[in-house]
């Protein structure tokens, strides 16, 4: 075992403190990397606070995590010393099952292993990102393109690929009209991703506050969602919506926008159970659909396809001693529209 210096959360209602945690040793199949950035996603606020039930402290969160490669195990041949790479939101799965060999890691059938929180096959409780570096299995390693900088990257390994793949998915690009419900740290990056991929564009905001940059990231067109004309002017019109928000919404309104076989994804996880009235789906044969991150191959064509296009998420680095300011700020809407941890200071 290797000590490394990290950040954890020790209790729901307590700061993170700078803490030791024990990286397993070099296996054969292990890639040891060192963190530069961490990404702060919404979900690492709700772990560590406990608000989804089942936190085990303490926790190291973070699974948006870049990095370079330092040392590799003896059998490894996709990754060297020197790497720029990448860790997501999980770290092990069964690469047996059918979702496994198809790609599709994220919903294996004997279980996909996250990141943080989350007991691997050893028996021990796995950390993440903010720390200065973690051991991971060569299979669930990204190499991150050199177009791409580290730190904007850092985000696209959740947020760019929970978004990349519904867009991916359900066919996003041109001659299809998506809109993308909130642009927020998932939803800003929904909007470049699916404009580069020739769609059009329509973002659905609680205010016109972020029209400017909505506009600016590839969106067409920008609705306030608290407009009441909005689900008039664009009843029936979309292909696909994509809902980042983690409220809960009139699912009734929003399904009236779908066109014909339109279909509404739910990314977000509100708190409540949805619902809507069976008609909102009969009418123009709508779909209400879900999904969850992607797998490595899509991953890796995800970061792919972002270096080409020149898309990273918008940014700020933090030091990691302002972990707790950054996550009030991020449950305050106070961001635009991603932090990212700089690890070099942890």
């Amino acid at each position: 075992m290797t000590t490394v210096a990290a950040y954890a959360a020790t209790a729901a209602d307590r700061p993170l403190v700078k803490t030791t945690i024990e990286r397993r040793e070099l296996g054969p199949l292990d890639v040891l990397i060192e963190i530069r950035y961490a990404g702060i996603c919404h979900s690492d606020i709700h772990t560590a606070r406990n608000e989804w039930g089942g936190t085990r402290y303490p926790v190291v969160p973070g699974h948006e995590i870049v990095g370079v490669v330092s040392a590799v195990g003896s059998d490894v041949t996709r990754h060297a010393v020197g790497d720029r790479v990448g860790v997501g939101c999980f770290v092990d799965s069964c690469l047996e099952c059918e979702a496994c060999t198809s790609g599709d890691e994220q919903y294996c059938a004997e279980r996909v292993t996250g990141t943080y929180n989350a007991v691997g096959r050893d028996g021990e409780v796995t950390q993440g990102g903010y720390s200065t570096h973690i051991v991971v299995t060569e299979h669930f390693v990204l190499k991150i393109p050199d177009g791409l900088a580290l730190d904007a990257a850092a985000p696209l390994l959740c947020a760019g690929i929970t978004l990349y793949s519904p867009l991916r998915h359900w066919g996003a690009g041109p001659g299809r009209k998506v809109a993308v419900i909130g642009m927020g740290g998932l939803g800003h990056v929904g909007v470049k991703i699916a404009a580069a991929m020739g769609a059009e564009v329509t973002v659905l905001g609680h205010s016109l506050a972020k029209r400017e940059d909505g506009l600016r990231f590839g969106a067409v067109d920008y609705r306030a969602t608290t407009d009441p004309q909005t689900f008039v002017d664009l009843r029936d019109t979309f292909d696909l919506i994509v809902n980042t928000v983690s409220v809960n919404l009139d699912m009734d309104a929003y399904l009236s926008l779908l066109a014909r076989n339109g279909t509404l994804v739910e990314l977000g996880l509100p708190e409540h159970p949805l619902t809507l009235r069976a008609f909102s789906l009969a009418r123009n044969r709508r779909s209400l659909a879900g999904s969850m991150v992607g797998g490595i191959p899509q991953t890796q064509e995800m970061l792919d396809f972002c270096a080409e296009h020149g898309i990273g998420a918008e940014i700020e680095v933090v030091p990691a001693d302002r972990i707790d300011e950054a996550y009030d700020r991020v449950v305050a809407s106070d961001v635009r529209y991603r932090f990212v941890i700089d690890a070099t200071t942890i």
